[in-house]
């Protein structure tokens, strides 16, 4: 019988330390770009709360020229809260009508979470001649 030799071909590739080093760099990148993405980060997120804002504001005034008042009720001009992400959902705004009259409204949107971990949370308002206004900055 005859005898088959078996080789041992060595396949090109990396190895597990040269794996760990390009980690290893890879994660100092990401620390020292993450402060700088911090402020981008958190202005891509106020997109959020203009946007509900300027949604609440359009619907406030549908409310107006039907009723001739504004409403302090999201239920009452049809508006659906999103689950915020401390309830399970994605939204990081809590909505909510301040006030509201014959002649004007409020509206808040105030985030649930800190984005830049200071401390302080973002909140911004709209008033019925469209006054989007950042009232506290994160």
């Amino acid at each position: 019988m005859k005898k088959i030799k078996l080789y041992r071909l060595k396949a090109p590739g990396f190895s597990l330390t040269e794996l760990l080093v390009v980690l290893i760099i890879i994660g100092i990148l990401v620390l020292v770009a993450l402060p700088n993405l911090l402020p981008l980060i958190t202005k891509a997120k106020t997109v959020e709360a203009k946007q509900h804002l300027s949604h609440i504001y359009t619907l406030e005034k549908s409310f107006f020229y039907m009723h001739s008042k504004y409403s302090d009720e999201l239920e009452a001009i049809d508006y659906i809260a999103e689950k915020t992400v401390k309830s399970g959902g994605s939204a990081n705004y809590v909505i909510e009508i301040v006030h509201a009259s014959y002649d004007g409204f409020l509206a808040r949107a105030t985030s649930v979470v800190d984005f830049d971990q200071d401390g302080v949370l973002n909140v911004w308002e709209i008033d019925q001649d469209k006054k989007l206004i950042e009232v506290v900055k994160d």
